[in-house]
């Protein structure tokens, strides 16, 4: 899909209270131009829910439901089974942050994929409980400070690396796991209109910067979202029915590059840099030899 192929109607339109430069709102606007107005929409307690569908306003042009914070996956596939007994052929999608999908709602997704439910799951992944006053969670990276990993005498920001979500879900053998990057938005195109033209279980994992917890200028949150698989930090691929491709080779750049601009970074030593970029050149070691193989 090309950009120029969407539709010019916002189903999630101007208005809304998300921070300047959110990822969120990106993801979230650039998904519901390829779903559609024949879309169900499931938040949990997310930013999302809070800037986009805090009653009595609604940034969005769909039906949505709201439950609890572990809940996603399961209401989502409550909502699409109780459409297929109505006989509507309507697509319901989730819209979960990282806390909400690595760490809260890890027992309901690990459910609804074993069922393989028909729905489209997307987590938009800003690396923090940023709904809540920016706390980490499983899918925060090493050394990154947040407010529960802050830098002191004892600790300097998060000591242990980023849970990798996607491939738990490809363990699954769902239809389909992708990532995607706000930096890369023909990138994420083309997996949405995938997704979307699929049955079954659909996950996409969305890198979605956040410059209000990240301490960034707003401006540069496309950059962050380009230089962060530039560096490897995030890897752009999808898994189709058990076949796995990488669909952006990245330049494998120093990922000093894209922690400089970083506020929760800033206190990092030179160790703690080498250690993250031991990780990243180990990440991509064995993505190599599995793509060879």
């Amino acid at each position: 899909m090309k950009i120029k192929d969407l539709s010019l109607e916002e189903l999630f339109t101007s208005g809304h209270t998300a921070c300047p430069g959110c990822g969120g709102a990106i993801v979230a606007r650039i998904a519901m131009k390829v779903f559609g107005k024949n879309t169900c929409a499931y938040f949990p307690a997310n930013c999302l829910l809070v800037f986009g569908g805090t009653y009595p306003y609604n940034a969005f042009k769909v039906p949505y439901l709201h439950v609890l914070f572990e809940n996603s996956a399961v209401c989502a596939a409550g909502i699409s089974r109780a459409l297929k007994k109505l006989g509507r052929d309507a697509k319901t999608v989730a819209f979960a942050g990282d806390g909400g999908t690595a760490d809260i709602g890890m027992q309901s997704l690990s459910g609804a994929a074993e069922r393989n439910e028909d729905i489209i799951y997307i987590c938009y992944d800003n690396e923090a409980y940023m709904n809540t006053g920016i706390q980490r969670s499983g899918s925060t990276p090493f050394g990154a400070w947040t407010t529960t990993t802050p830098v002191g005498k004892k600790i300097a920001g998060k000591e242990v690396f980023k849970k990798d979500v996607p491939r738990i879900m490809m363990a699954h053998d769902v239809p389909y796991v992708a990532t995607a990057s706000i930096g890369y938005p023909n990138d994420f195109l083309n997996k949405l209109e995938k997704a979307r033209d699929m049955k079954g279980f659909r996950y996409l994992h969305v890198f979605a910067p956040c410059p209000t917890g990240w301490r960034y200028d707003p401006a540069k949150t496309v950059e962050i979202g380009k230089l962060a698989v530039e560096c490897g930090m995030w890897t752009l691929y999808e898994c189709e029915n058990g076949v796995f491709r990488i669909t952006k080779k990245p330049k494998l750049s120093p990922v000093t590059d894209y922690i400089k601009l970083q506020g929760r970074f800033r206190h990092m030593t030179e160790e703690q840099v080498d250690t993250l970029q031991g990780w990243v050149t180990e990440k991509w070691e064995k993505i190599s030899g599995e793509t060879k193989g």
